[in-house]
């Protein structure tokens, strides 16, 4: 039998496993059972295709997304591998015969939905496949889906205890890209793994950059974001379907490529531009975070956020979806003070228990100070998993240090506007009282006659909004779900309020259109550059894999990665022996793609 290292070669054209690759692939040889934490692009796929062609019999892979099992199964095709998924897009036929080729012995991985797995038609045939200790392993794939709490949560994954209960002797290997401590207690107590060995990788991904900017013109911010990113495919997160929609319009009309997709879409044309978005390059996809999960697509080179996700691991994995490939990638994020309101309010609002509740308040509290920071975002998101690290040199609070304010006197100001006017108004109404603004609503409350009336003038209406924001950050204001959303004093304020204590906040940073700035001149581009000679060659390359992907209906990446083009373009091998030495080309495509590639290298 090929050892792990032979077939990672052969198969995958990889010279060597990263990280706890190998260590994972030898303890589910052996027969051990696995909780793997591994970033985005990580390799996680590894881990268990290569123990599920070297076990004897099949490897069940399960996963929540039909185009993530698509994509995995035409990869694994393409190098050869004996693969097929099982999901609702099939007709009976198409279906019956992945089954019978699942009875046969003739599949090394199948993937399969969920849902599917767990009809009793499904787990016959896996009784069937037991029965001839014909079962390599089960591999369950996003297994965060199991957290109640989480942000992905799929009903059926629980359900999934059934395959430890069932088939107690085949290992089992669940992975996941994001999962805090709250969130890796419950997948090991859901699905059984109390005995798993728990592998965690680095969390790292330093080919992201972060930035944070304060909202002005959303629009606009974006716009001049995207021109850093001119024909590079990407994703724009919105919160709500409409914006989505209109978003997806507005880039459009700018002569950007954008596609919508949210739930509330037609299904064909959700999928459709999905497809033009894995197929295609340069497409920008305007989404809601029903987009996303399982996307393998490696050259994303930027995510961006219109509106605050729901927690440091929502955010996590959106933006772990940039940069797969490992080239430089941008995570950036528009936050304001509305967001902060509609977060809490959404959270008072919900009829979730009073503990849900609670973990939920503690996420967002988590997130509003990662944006909120004046130190490393990178440091302080990986603290957030549980894993420390220094200055990065590689997010906005590196490179451009926010600079940092006596905000005592102010937090005062603002705190007394809200407790004058009892608690019951938003932050806009407080800001037309501290800078003496007498609109009719002001007057219609006689808040004109206040003592903070006017006593803000020192500050515009962007640098109260930068305070009222760090406050409810901060957790020293809160929005009352109750009363509309106004702002009430929470019991850390009191300290600030009566002077002993004093607080430091982040100076409102103004940035001029048109200025570059130090983030923007030291932006990475997509990758390391080419040499003059060699870009021809390299482009030319594109052009043939794109035409292949179309002949086949395959996404370009799946014959071969951007790295492995670019690699063709400089080393320029000439014999089918130096070809398998270039990264991701394994024995069969070489065989499949050898023969055109010397003859365009030659």
């Amino acid at each position: 039998m090929p050892t792990p290292l032979e077939t990672l070669h052969r198969v995958f054209g990889y010279s060597s496993f990263r990280g706890p690759q190998a260590e994972i692939v030898d303890h589910l040889m052996g027969g051990g059972d696995a909780l793997v934490l591994m970033p985005t692009g990580g390799g996680k796929s590894l881990c268990y295709q290569i123990p599920s062609m070297l076990r004897e019999g099949v490897g069940v892979v399960v996963s929540p997304l039909i185009a993530l099992m698509q994509d995995q199964v035409d990869a694994l095709l393409q190098a050869g591998v004996r693969a097929a998924f099982l999901n609702s897009s099939q007709d009976f036929t198409t279906a019956s015969e992945v089954e019978r080729r699942l009875r046969s012995d003739e599949l090394d991985l199948i993937y399969v939905a969920p849902e599917r797995l767990l009809t009793e038609r499904f787990l016959a045939v896996m009784d069937h496949l037991q029965s001839r200790n014909r079962l390599a392993l089960f591999a369950i794939d996003e297994a965060h889906c199991v957290s109640q709490w989480g942000h992905d949560f799929r009903p059926e994954y629980i359900q999934l205890s059934v395959l430890h209960q069932r088939y107690p002797t085949v290992p089992r290997i669940a992975l996941t890209a994001t999962a805090d401590q709250l969130t890796r207690r419950e997948i090991i107590t859901r699905l059984g793994l109390d005995e798993a060995r728990v592998f965690i990788s680095s969390f790292d991904r330093p080919n992201i950059r972060y930035t944070v900017v304060e909202r002005d013109n959303p629009r606009r911010q974006l716009l001049d974001f995207l021109a850093g990113h001119r024909g590079a495919a990407g994703i724009v997160y919105c919160l709500s379907r409409k914006k989505v929609d209109e978003t997806a319009a507005w880039l459009n009309e700018q002569g950007i490529t954008a596609l919508p997709y949210h739930a509330g879409l037609d299904s064909v044309l959700r999928q459709t531009n999905q497809q033009r978005f894995l197929r295609e390059d340069g497409i920008v996809m305007v989404a809601t975070i029903a987009f996303g999960m399982g996307i393998d697509k490696p050259d994303v080179r930027f995510v961006a956020h219109l509106d605050l996700p729901k927690s440091l691991e929502a955010y996590y994995q959106e933006t772990g979806r940039a940069g797969r490939d490992g080239e430089p990638a941008e995570a950036w994020m528009t936050y304001g003070l509305n967001d902060v309101v509609i977060h809490r309010m959404r959270i008072e609002e919900s009829v979730a228990g009073d503990e849900q509740k609670r973990v939920e308040r503690g996420k967002l509290d988590a997130l509003l100070a990662w944006c909120e920071t004046a130190d490393c975002r990178r440091a302080l998101l990986l603290r957030y998993f549980s894993e420390e690290a220094s200055a990065c040199g590689n997010c906005d609070t590196c490179l451009e240090p926010p600079e940092l304010w006596d905000g005592t006197v102010a937090a005062q100001k603002a705190m007394s506007a809200a407790l004058r006017t009892g608690q019951r108004f938003g932050a806009g109404h407080l800001i037309d009282i501290l800078r003496g603004k007498a609109t009719e609503k002001v007057q219609q409350f006689g808040h004109a006659d206040l003592p903070t009336f006017g006593a803000g003038t020192d500050l515009d209406d962007a640098g109260w909004r930068s305070v009222f924001r760090q406050l409810l950050a901060a957790g020293l204001l809160h929005a009352d779900a109750r009363a509309y959303g106004g702002l009430r004093l929470t019991d850390a304020a009191r300290p600030v309020l009566k002077g002993e204590t004093t607080l430091s906040l982040r100076k409102q940073v103004v940035r001029i259109r048109g200025k570059k700035s130090a983030l923007a001149t030291r932006r990475s581009g997509t990758g390391a550059p080419l040499a003059e000679t060699d870009t021809p060659l390299f482009e030319a390359l594109r052009v043939w894999r794109a035409d292949l992907a179309r002949e086949q209906g395959v996404p370009a990446y799946v014959i071969l990665h951007d790295k492995s083009l670019r690699e063709l373009a400089t080393r320029r091998p000439a014999s089918p022996a130096e070809l398998l030495s270039v990264l991701g080309i394994g024995q069969a495509k070489a065989d499949r793609y050898g023969e055109a590639l010397l003859r365009m290298l030659a």
